[in-house]
This record gives structure tokens, sequence and C-alpha cells, in this order.
């Protein structure tokens, strides 16, 4: 059986906890590597062994990376880095502002068809996981 040798090329966005714990998690992949890290940050001093680029350079890593993981927070900085970076590359978040999934969706949905990408929006815990469950858990027990 041929085995795939093909590295998936990611992408992190967002270098905070979420975003480290990503980093370790990419580390333990045989077809994963993380090419960079994208930062907000003016002073890009972060300890790791990729380079790290300001966001607004984004579009310059179009064709080297496979994937973007947003790492950002879902009140400021998802509802606006999502369709940027959504518009280049694929991507998936952990959105979870519940009330405002529906615009987050129909604005991901724009910027990845614009770029011919696919966006992967919500992935978590909540919504996620516990969406899962809590449908799970309803078909047995809908009381």
């Amino acid at each position: 059986m041929k085995q795939n040798t093909k590295k998936y090329r990611i992408a992190i966005c967002g270098y905070g906890n979420l975003g480290k714990g990503v980093e370790s998690e990419i580390s333990k992949n045989t077809d994963m590597e993380l090419v960079c890290i994208f930062s907000r940050r003016t002073n890009l001093d972060i300890k790791t062994n990729v380079p790290v680029v300001q966001i607004n350079e984004l579009e310059r890593w179009k064709d080297k990376i496979d994937m973007v993981i947003l790492c950002g927070g879902s009140a400021t900085d998802l509802p606006i880095q999502g369709p940027q970076f959504a518009k280049y590359f694929n991507t998936i978040d952990s959105y979870d502002t519940h009330a405002k999934i529906p615009e987050y969706y129909k604005n991901m949905e724009e910027s990845a068809i614009c770029g011919n990408n696919l966006s992967i929006i919500s992935v978590g815990w909540d919504p996620g996981l516990f969406s899962i469950n809590r449908a799970y858990m309803d078909s047995i027990l809908p009381n």
C-alpha cells in the first residue's frame, strides 16, 4: 500500500495560548508542517522555529500555504481576520459568538468563494464538540 508522503503546509494566525497549542499539535503530525505564523503585533519577537509574518503581508504567502488555522478571538479578531484570510487561503477557526454565527458564516462564505477556497468555521468546544454532544444526547434523552 502506497503511503501519502505529501506534507500539508499549515500557517497559524494568532499566537496566544490557542496558537501555541496548535503549533505543538502540528509538530506531532508527520503529514503537516508549520510554514509561518501570522501576527498583528508589530513586535515580532516570538520564540518559534518558523517565520513570524505581519498579517498585512498575507498575500505574499498565497501559494506557500495549504491551510491557515485562525487562532484569534471571536469578539474582535475573527470577524475581520476570517474573511481577510478566506479570500487567499483555506481556513479553519473556532468562532463561537453564537448569535453572530449566521452573519460570520455569510461573510466567510463570500470571501472563500471569491478566492476559490474552503473555510470551516466554529470548530471547537462550543459550538463544535459540545454541539455534537447536545445533538447526541437529545436523540437519547429528548427532555
